[in-house]
Parts: structure tokens; sequence; C-alpha cells
């Protein structure tokens, strides 16, 4: 009966991609007609990639030490050799980390009309862009016009998101319960050294996030995660950001954040501000390497890390795309036996949970400090709303 909820939460989250490209255009095109700067735009942007990179090592780093003092997969004693990689095939579809040359290429679509149609978010924030840029210059009745219709094109967007959330709590038991009643509660036990050290590493990784909020902010983190809780109990229990990518960027606006940061911060962290599949991705190799009795020097520990700082990028899109990253690493580093990523097909379901969950957090983070960096974050606002002065739906 269990696995038979599935498509209960798999049609939720269509009903969710079925928005969010035409939603996203639109506050990203307004946003940007509304800064009115194109240099301001692109500061915005470079800020976010070298925030995004700073902390993501962080989570890298935190995952790796998390992963040697607890050695979640010490005594396993696990023969590459047995271990067939036909799953992981399965799971990644063939897949493959794109070259630098790729993954800048592939962020220009075929077409206009093609990168909606796919939701292929990079794609769809370039379309923006480019689309948002061309409206600054062309100025006049023409920008005021369209700035205004799609404005009201949003309103009716969000309208069409509210109905689709009334549909949240069916979806979260759907996910749920496909999940334990496929993959079973011993498949839970007999990887329980593993989920605690991704739950400490999470936590720790919240901390830093929490200093980041409390120093720079003058915020708390926990009021902040308290107003995007719905937000995060569903992506939990969906394994998917996309599920509440709308509504985030709309509390975010809520909330005193510029609605062109809120459009750039959230879809470009979609694909490169991945904190929870950072974490994981250190984490589960040091793990693969304890379980099947690999040694790892420092030196050996610290070039995965340097390999991961490219491969955990630009993962988003990308079937099995934990598998791809694991693999490919794996594949450079040389020390790892590519036959033990298979090891990770049990518990990853669960795992992406984790990733989802600490993502999240991530965004909400991210374009807070952002926003203020930019000097486009009404802090009393922002109080006002996290404190729970300002109604959500004010």
């Amino acid at each position: 009966m269990g696995v038979g909820l599935k498509p209960v939460s798999d049609g939720f989250i269509k009903l969710i991609k079925m928005i969010i490209s035409p939603l996203v255009f639109g506050v990203v095109v307004v946003g940007i007609a509304k800064v009115g700067n194109i240099k301001t735009v692109g500061k915005i942007g470079g800020k976010t990639l070298l925030y995004f990179e700073i902390v993501t090592t962080f989570a890298l780093i935190i995952g790796m030490v998390v992963a040697n003092l607890f050695n979640p997969g010490a005594g396993m004693k696990v023969d590459p050799a047995t271990l067939s990689t036909e799953a992981v095939d399965k799971a990644t579809k063939g897949s493959h980390l794109p070259s630098e040359a790729e993954f800048l290429l592939n962020i220009i679509p075929d077409s206009a009309v093609g990168a909606f149609a796919t939701n292929t978010m990079l794609q769809v924030l370039l379309v923006s862009c480019l689309f948002g840029f061309a409206l600054v210059h062309v100025v006049g009745r023409t920008t005021e016009v369209l700035v205004d219709f799609l404005e009201r094109v949003n309103e009716v967007m969000f309208k069409i998101v509210g109905y689709i959330m009334k549909l949240t709590a069916l979806a979260t038991f759907g996910a749920m319960a496909f999940a334990v009643s496929q993959y079973g509660i011993d498949t839970l036990v007999s990887f329980g050294k593993l989920f605690v050290a991704m739950t400490v590493a999470c936590l720790v990784f919240i901390v830093v996030l929490a200093i980041i909020v409390r120093v720079y902010l003058g915020l708390s983190l926990w009021k902040m995660i308290l107003y995007i809780r719905e937000e995060i109990m569903l992506a939990f229990a969906t394994g998917s950001t996309e599920a509440v990518m709308p509504q985030l960027m709309d509390k975010f606006e809520h909330a005193g954040c510029n609605r062109a940061v809120v459009g750039l911060v959230v879809l470009t962290g979609y694909s490169f501000n991945l904190d929870g599949a950072s974490i994981y991705l250190s984490l589960a190799l040091v793990f693969l390497a304890q379980a099947t009795g690999v040694d790892l020097s420092i030196a050996e520990q610290l070039m995965i890390l340097g390999v991961l700082l490219l491969t955990s990028k630009g993962m988003a899109g990308i079937p099995g795309s934990a598998f791809v990253a694991l693999s490919a690493t794996a594949a450079a580093t040389g020390s790892i036996s590519m036959a033990a990523v298979a090891l990770m097909l049990a518990p990853d379901r669960f795992m992406g949970n984790y990733r989802t969950t600490v993502n999240i957090i991530g965004y909400a983070v991210a374009t807070f400090v952002i926003s203020r960096w930019e000097g486009l974050l009404d802090k009393n606002r922002a109080k006002d709303v996290l404190d729970g002065k300002v109604s959500v739906h004010a």
C-alpha cells in the first residue's frame, strides 16, 4: 500500500514543476526591471557565486571531519569485487558530470521556449536575465506596460501555487509512506551510524549558518527556520527542492528581501549552493573508503576535497546526481573503487531528505546575506516578520 502511494507525492511535485518556469521568469524580470541597473544585478550575481563557493567549501570540510571522527564505515569489510555497478548505472541513466565547456554551453538553451519546456533552471534564468536587461534599456511606456503585466501574472501564478499547496499534507504522507515501505526499517538500522554522522554534520553546519546570521544580519536562524518550517517539512518528505521553490521566493520577498536578489540567489543556488549535497558527498566518500578497508591519508583526503570542489557544482537536473558525483570523484582520485558507490543505494533515499533540508536552509541564509550585502534588505521588516509581528499573508 505504501509503494502504491508514490504517485501521490509524484503528482504533487509535477504540479509544482508545472508552474515554476513561468513564475521564475516573472519574478526575475520584474526584479531586474525595478532595480533598473544592470551593473547592480551583475554585482549581485558575482557576490552570490563567491558566497556559495565559500559556504559549500565549509560544508565539504565539515562532512569530511565528521566522517573521520565517527568512522561510520569501520568494520564493514566490504569487498568491492562483490558489488555490482548495474544498479548505479540504472540510477544515473548513463549520465556524467559535464566538463567546464559543456556546463557553460548547457546554460544556453536550443530555444527560449525549450528552456521553459524542460524546466532547466539555469537556462530559464539566462532567458529571464536577458529579457530583464533588455527591458531596462527599452524604458518608456513599453517597460511600464510589460512590468505591470508581469506583476499581474505573478499574482495569478502565486494564487495557483496556493491551490497546489492545499495538497501538501497528502503529498507528505504519500512520500514518507513510500520511502519506509520500499526501503524498510531494517535499512535505517543497518546504516544507523551513517545517519547519525550525517545528522551531526548537518547540525554543525547549521550552527555555522546561525553564527553568520547572528553576526552579519543580527537575526535569529531559529526564527528563520520556523518561518519556512512548512517548506522545510515538505522538502524533507518529498526530497525535492523544486517542490518548495515558489513558496520560498514569495516568503523571502515578504520578509524584506529585494525581489531581484530573491530570484537570482534562489535560482543560482539551485545549481551552486548545494550545502546538504556537499556534506553528503564528502561524508559518503570517506564512509565508502572505511567500508572497503581503504585507509585514506591526509593528502588523499585533501585531494578528494579538491576534486569535490568541482564535482559538487552543477549537479542539479542530472539523473542520479549524487551517484554521478560520487563516481566521478572516486574515479578522479583513484583511492576508492567506483563499485563501492553501490553501497550508497540503500541509504540514499533518506540521505536525499537530509540534503534537501539543509539546501533549503542554505537558500534562506544566502538570500538574506546577499540582500544585506547589497543594501537591499529591509532589516526592520525582516525582524518583524521573523518575530511574527507581521502575518505571513500580510
